[in-house]
């Protein structure tokens, strides 16, 4: 009886008893126009105390945060008992039907406090499941279903033991282009909320075999400059700049994400395009950028104002390369932005 016990204990502990499937978000409209030539792209979530969810005795374990009202009705929301057992699900609601969702987070661990601010319970879209009961939810049950925030969790809270389970370190949804900005940006602070320089928690991405940056009689401040990158007596602040990106003489760059480039153009390619009156691919002599998102392999030229100085919200100026989403200005893929324009 002892041996056996002690196997289930290791049964517990062992990873390999657990499979782990990530799929890709929605359509990715509201990251629109990042969306427009690419894939809403998956996010990695890593989960710790899986056994959270077997010492309950779920059926299934929502990975949850508090959330406030600027931001619940983005989500899929809960409501729990005095347990955390989840009794309903309603993804996404808006108006009375968001207010009908309002919970008691102390539940959840929350002090008085922080429970009024964050009245709700947001699932971060991370499900654990028993094998059994997901088979037969794909099988039997929803062998139809698309999704399983609107379609197969609701309507499982009504037959299946549901938990929720607080998930209290980083996360952030990136659905939105104000998040994504905010998300990116946030890197750069000292310290920052998520540090890709914890060797316990190495990051893996695609190897690109790049060359260090060369940085020449430039300031930065509070900024992340990647691989492969040419900034030439300019100023970065607040910024994050992306892989292959060159920035010229006496540009300003603040609160802006550059994506970067896929290519390099040969210096020889670049006086060609000059002596064309044409843009290369970077950010020109001159130009002055503000709360932006530069998208891959734009061509910025010289003396441009990118700064939204009368605060629009909303624009959409596609034929002229750009857009404005959340006052976020949006610089488009592979887009041309001609010498002394000013957004």
């Amino acid at each position: 009886m002892e041996g056996h016990l002690r196997d289930l204990e290791m049964e517990k502990r062992d990873p390999r008893t657990v499979v782990a499937v990530i799929l890709g978000g929605g359509a990715g409209t509201r990251l629109f126009p990042l969306t427009k030539r690419r894939a809403k792209p998956a996010t990695l979530m890593f989960v710790s105390r899986f056994q959270n969810h077997r010492q309950g005795g779920a059926d299934i374990t929502l990975s949850c945060l508090p959330m406030d009202d600027s931001r619940a009705s983005d989500f899929g929301l809960m409501k729990i008992d005095n347990k955390g057992r989840v009794l309903s699900f309603s993804e996404k609601p808006k108006g009375v039907d968001l207010k009908a969702m309002q919970v008691d987070t102390t539940v959840l661990g929350l002090s008085k406090e922080e429970a009024l601010k964050k009245p709700y319970i947001a699932s971060m879209g991370v499900y654990v499941f028993k094998k059994e009961i997901l088979l037969n939810l794909l099988r039997w049950r929803f062998p139809t279903a698309n999704d399983f925030g609107s379609e197969i969790i609701p309507a499982s809270a009504k037959e299946f033991y549901i938990k929720a389970y607080l998930f209290n370190d980083y996360w952030e949804d990136i659905g939105t282009i104000r998040s994504f900005f905010e998300a990116n940006l946030a890197l750069t602070e000292h310290p920052p909320r998520f540090s890709f320089y914890d060797a316990t928690k190495p990051m893996y991405t695609s190897r690109r075999n790049l060359p260090p940056s060369k940085i020449d009689n430039s300031k930065i401040v509070d900024s992340i400059i990647s691989h492969g990158s040419f900034l030439d007596n300019c100023f970065i602040a607040h910024s994050v700049i992306g892989i292959r990106s060159r920035i010229n003489s006496n540009a300003h760059l603040q609160d802006t994400v550059m994506l970067g480039a896929d290519y390099y153009e040969t210096d020889a390619e670049v006086v060609a395009l000059l002596a064309e009156g044409r843009v290369p691919i970077g950010i020109g002599e001159n130009t002055k950028i503000k709360e932006c998102i530069i998208d891959k392999n734009a061509r910025i030229g010289k003396n441009v104002v990118i700064a939204n100085s009368e605060g629009v919200q909303e624009a959409d100026r596609s034929m002229e390369g750009f857009y404005i989403r959340s006052g976020v200005t949006v610089i488009l893929k592979n887009s041309f932005i001609q010498d002394g324009t000013v957004i």
